[in-house]
């Protein structure tokens, strides 16, 4: 009996007693996240003190001899001779180099030293600007971990870069050091520049950063918007469209770099075709487990299809380079060697041949938002450091010979 008064009371109190427990959801969702967001901003304190920003440290003899190509006999008898410019020393007398002492260096090599253009691994005339979206489908892929530790090594090698975090969880934007979710709640990010409706120049959202050579472009959840207002713009024609937004943007600042890196959402979107679309080439990280590998070919036959349709409509996509990395690899685990081997077997030369291994150091480093090239070489137990140094130095330094011939130059 729909008339009865106890049963409509009671509908009332159940429908009372469900709002007041959606009401008790949220507000512990929305406690919790108070609770974890001043929890990480202590975290963030207490990592960077004093002044709450990340710094770069400075770096040893045998590191510059590494990252420049000059010998450690060469380097010290151009410090003798005055050549080079005056660094700091610890303790022992032993010399230490930040990352603009380091640059000075290479540039003076480049002046006085035997070929010295090779100090110089940058563009040159009329070389093009190399931009590098670095994708896949699936998340813990080492994604973002592949792109900042790329954009930090090239930054030390003499490259001028720019790093675009183009995921709205901002996971390379807060390896910097932000915390995107309260510094970029409303503006500064990337999507400033990308969204449809006053978008602003690219420029005036590009940060300069604690690394040398390295500049950002954040990204924050808003950048999440464009998905939706890329659709509303398809419908209504609203131009330029997305195939050509992030290029024009970029057309801004093309002068300033030589190198972009670009880390992508872990989803085939309107925001990872935007990437795809302004790149010259791309970098498919891909974890050797048959869940990953999957995962991957899926990400592959959607890209493809895709591709091909905006082809049809607006011409030719060309890439200059398609490679795929095979990271976070175990080599004492069988069947992700296994897998490496059947992934090789398929993909032939585009597999590069160094992979990016899967480090305590790593992990550990992230913690407090760092990377390998950030953490002090006293801090790691050195075996530790020098194997996952040399591998993620392999990787970046097989890869960086694509870009080299991407812009014509022979490599050894």
């Amino acid at each position: 009996n729909t008339d009865d008064p106890l049963r409509g009371r009671e509908g009332s109190m159940n429908s009372n007693a469900n709002i007041a427990q959606t009401s008790s959801i949220a507000a512990s969702i929305a406690s919790n996240a108070a609770r974890l967001s001043e929890a990480l901003n202590n975290h963030m304190r207490n990592s960077f003190q004093p002044d709450s920003r990340k710094a770069l440290r400075k770096f040893h003899p045998a590191e510059v001899s590494e990252l420049t190509g000059i010998s450690m006999s060469n380097l010290r008898t151009r410090h003798q001779e005055g050549d080079f410019p005056d660094v700091e020393t610890d303790s022992r007398g032993r010399r230490l180099y930040t990352a603009q002492e380091i640059d000075q260096i290479r540039h003076v090599m480049a002046k006085t030293g035997r070929n010295g253009e090779t100090y110089l691994p940058g563009r040159r005339e009329n070389d093009a600007l190399q931009l590098i979206s670095i994708v896949n489908f699936k998340g813990g892929s080492s994604k973002t971990t592949s792109a900042i530790h790329l954009a930090q090594r090239y930054a030390l090698r003499g490259y001028r870069v720019l790093a675009i975090d183009m995921d709205p969880q901002a996971s390379l934007t807060t390896m910097f050091g932000y915390r995107p979710e309260i510094e970029f709640a409303e503006s500064g990010t990337v999507y400033d520049a990308l969204k449809y409706e006053d978008p602003v120049p690219l420029s005036q959202v590009i940060r300069k950063t604690y690394f040398h050579n390295l500049d950002l472009a954040p990204a924050g959840l808003l950048l999440s918007e464009y998905e939706t207002e890329t659709a509303y713009a398809l419908q209504h024609k609203i131009d330029p469209p997305f195939t050509q937004r992030l290029a024009i943007a970029l057309d801004e600042v093309e002068a300033d770099y030589d190198l972009v890196i670009i880390d992508c959402p872990p989803q085939l979107g309107f925001t990872t075709m935007t990437a795809l679309l302004a790149s010259t080439g791309l970098l498919i990280t891909v974890v050797p487990s048959m869940l990953d590998v999957a995962s991957m070919a899926q990400f592959l036959e959607m890209a493809g299809e895709t591709v091909q349709t905006l082809e049809e409509a607006a011409g030719p996509i060309d890439w200059n380079f398609l490679k795929f990395l095979i990271a976070r690899y175990e080599p004492t685990d069988v069947p992700q060697s296994q897998m490496a081997g059947f992934l090789r077997s398929i993909l032939l030369d585009q597999v590069l041949t160094t992979p990016m291994l899967k480090s305590t150091a790593i992990s550990d480093a992230g913690m407090t938002q760092q990377t390998i090239y950030e953490l002090d070489p006293s801090q790691v137990v050195k075996k530790t450091l020098t194997r996952i140094l040399e591998s993620v130095n392999g990787v970046a330094d097989e890869f960086e010979k694509t870009i080299q011939q991407a812009w014509g130059r022979e490599t050894d």
